[in-house]
């Protein structure tokens, strides 16, 4: 039996919370961790890099000198890719996709890596629900001084409230999301994972 403390927005423990040891308590696959977070970065790139030929850089319309009688190789620009100043060779000129798909299989078996790996680090943290009368930057800041996390924190909840997405916009390293678009990336690169009674139930419904 996998349990953590539940807590409430204020920090004082109410309860223990039973997790589901196949998404919690799972021994992390660190290759499976890394095809995903790899996936995930790749298909953040753009592709758009370009590089101008010489049909495409400014200047070099004039021949920059005679053809005969210089003692030099003809040349009929000075935007020729030898000259400072030329177009580029066989540089990339057309977008280019860096997505790469991954078996479904694999991708949930490394968001249950992600997550066992917090349970293991005790940085998942659980609460069973966080509200705000109006959208106050420092009701946010109160809660997070609650459980002393001055780190880079993920607060994920079940469905969005307005109020708390709008009071944790100003805080730098505190991201909110819902629990239907949890991923690896975003749980790797915070020191404390921050989820919701309801959001929990969530995450494990989808990957039991």
């Amino acid at each position: 039996m996998l349990n953590v403390a539940l807590f409430n927005q204020n920090g004082e423990k109410i309860n223990d919370l039973e997790l589901n040891e196949n998404v919690f308590g799972i021994e992390p696959n660190n290759q499976a961790i890394f095809d995903m977070v790899l996936l995930q970065r790749a298909s953040l790139r753009q592709g758009t890099h370009q590089v101008k030929n010489r049909s495409a850089v400014r200047g070099g319309g004039k021949k920059p000198y005679r053809q005969k009688g210089t003692g030099r190789a003809r040349q009929g620009s000075t935007r020729a890719p030898q000259f400072v100043g030329g177009g580029v060779v066989f540089g990339p000129t057309t977008k280019r996709n860096y997505k790469f798909k991954l078996n479904k299989k694999v991708g949930k078996l490394a968001l249950r890596s992600a997550l066992s790996q917090k349970v293991i680090d005790s940085e998942l943290t659980a609460i069973d629900n966080i509200a705000f009368d109006a959208p106050k930057t420092k009701s946010m800041i109160a809660v997070l001084k609650a459980f002393n996390e001055p780190r880079k924190t993920l607060l994920v909840v079940d469905e969005f409230d307005q109020n708390v997405v709008l009071s944790a916009n100003n805080i730098p390293n505190l991201k909110v999301i819902e629990a239907k678009g949890i991923n690896v990336y975003d749980i790797l690169n915070c020191t404390n994972l921050m989820m919701t009674e309801k959001a929990i139930k969530t995450v494990e419904e989808a990957l039991a």
